[in-house]
């Protein structure tokens, strides 16, 4: 919980078309804000060579099995998004303290074959009753309708910088924009009483810039479920809200599930106290993205004889020829838990965590890579963790699954 054991990931000494390197426009030194938005693109130069040249073959055959091997892990990521899924909306504040829960649906379709294959997703978003509505008037709930940007093999490498894990069913993209999070919450709060203000009363909305928009998703292992999560930092770095989105796939008829909200702030710490062991898998970030590392996981959380939350997490590499050990002190205040690494914790309801660094752009100054963490304990004594990594220039490299058994 909260930290990841150190995983050393080279740089791509070989550019993975079309994946373009992204670079921050300046540095934080010289500025108070931080935006991750901001990159510049460059492009690898193209230098001529004699197509005889048996190397060129082979970087060719090279090229072409990983233009395979990306086209195979797009497809598999589109199969696993299809069909109807019903379900539930809810914005967290950073302390966890729930603002408002919307009922949603979503379709997800495909077109076109191999390189060309896309996936349509739309959105529906149950809005409230107007307040010009009839009093006791039973009326059908109206949903309002959000096209989702297609996703294809140019999208999930330029743009969301997708991590995949199809075995495991887990998956981690990165938003330009928090424009669907601000069309959730205007249509399925506000409706048609929705007035166009920027900053309406009573509604937190995302920043127009944020600085970082993360989806992390893990799948159930017990049901056609699954648990959708975003993170949203402020364009100064600082986490802004957290979002859920609790999905079932199915007939719309079904009951859509949602989050109990009931319990207190020790009841949502209960689930991930103890001892846990498992295993972790380091993809690059990208639908080419490859295994790069593999290790065995211990992690403690526990309660000193000061009241002081202590967590320990071993890392082994396949192998066993490298051991990482991270020890962090925190404490819990409300729903929020803060380590003294500079690492907090929001602890949701249904067995849900959501962690990020108290301040990115503190991070990213001090050229200090960071993490964005998801974890779902969706039975006792079995969780999964998906954590993304950026480098100090705000950029995702890389993508860690965790599934691990309560000892």
């Amino acid at each position: 919980m909260a930290a990841i054991c150190a995983i050393s990931v080279a740089p791509i000494t070989k550019p993975l078309n079309p994946i373009k390197t992204h670079r921050l426009f300046s540095s934080l030194s010289n500025s108070n804000t931080f935006n991750i938005s901001n990159f510049s693109l460059t492009c690898p130069k193209i230098q001529a060579t004699n197509s005889s040249s048996p190397i060129l073959n082979e970087e060719q055959n090279k090229d072409r099995d990983e233009e395979s091997m990306s086209i195979d892990n797009l497809q598999r990521f589109i199969d696993l998004s299809l069909g109807n899924w019903n379900g539930s909306f809810h914005q967290f504040d950073p302390t966890g303290n729930l603002k408002h829960q919307i009922r949603t649906r979503l379709a997800a379709s495909s077109y076109g074959e191999n390189e060309l294959v896309s996936l349509i997703q739309t959105l529906y978003i149950e809005q409230p009753r107007s307040s010009t509505s009839i009093s006791g008037h039973d009326e059908e709930p109206e949903w309002a309708e959000y096209k989702i940007k297609e996703t294809n093999m140019f999208t999930v490498d330029k743009y969301q910088q997708i991590g995949f894990f199809p075995i495991e069913r887990a998956f981690a993209l990165r938003y330009q924009t928090a424009d669907m999070i601000d069309s959730v919450l205007r249509r399925g709060v506000l409706g048609e009483d929705d007035t166009g203000e920027e900053s309406p009363k009573n509604l937190k909305l995302p920043s127009k810039q944020p600085s970082i928009v993360c989806e992390n998703c893990l799948y159930s292992q017990e049901r056609d479920l699954r648990v959708r999560v975003f993170h949203i930092m402020d364009p100064k770095g600082i986490l802004e809200m957290l979002l859920v989105f609790l999905e079932e796939r199915g007939d719309q008829a079904i009951i859509a599930p949602s989050l109990d909200n009931s319990t207190d702030n020790m009841n949502r710490l209960e689930p991930f106290l103890g001892r846990w062991q498992g295993h972790s898998i380091t993809k690059r970030s990208g639908v080419y993205g490859a295994t790069i590392a593999e290790a065995d996981t211990v992690a403690l959380l526990e309660y000193d004889n000061n009241g002081q939350l202590v967590q320990d997490i071993t890392c082994t590499s396949s192998g066993g020829e490298v051991t990482t050990n991270v020890h962090w002190t925190g404490y819990l205040y409300d729903n929020l838990v803060t380590f003294d690494g500079g690492f907090q914790i929001t602890l949701l309801p249904g067995g849900i965590y959501m962690g990020c660094p108290c301040d990115v752009a503190r991070s990213v100054a001090e050229s200090k890579s960071f993490h964005l963490e998801f974890c779902w304990v969706e039975s006792p004594g079995k969780r999964q963790r998906l954590v993304r990594t950026y480098d100090v220039e705000g950029l995702a490299v890389s993508s860690t699954y965790f599934f691990e058994s309560k000892m």
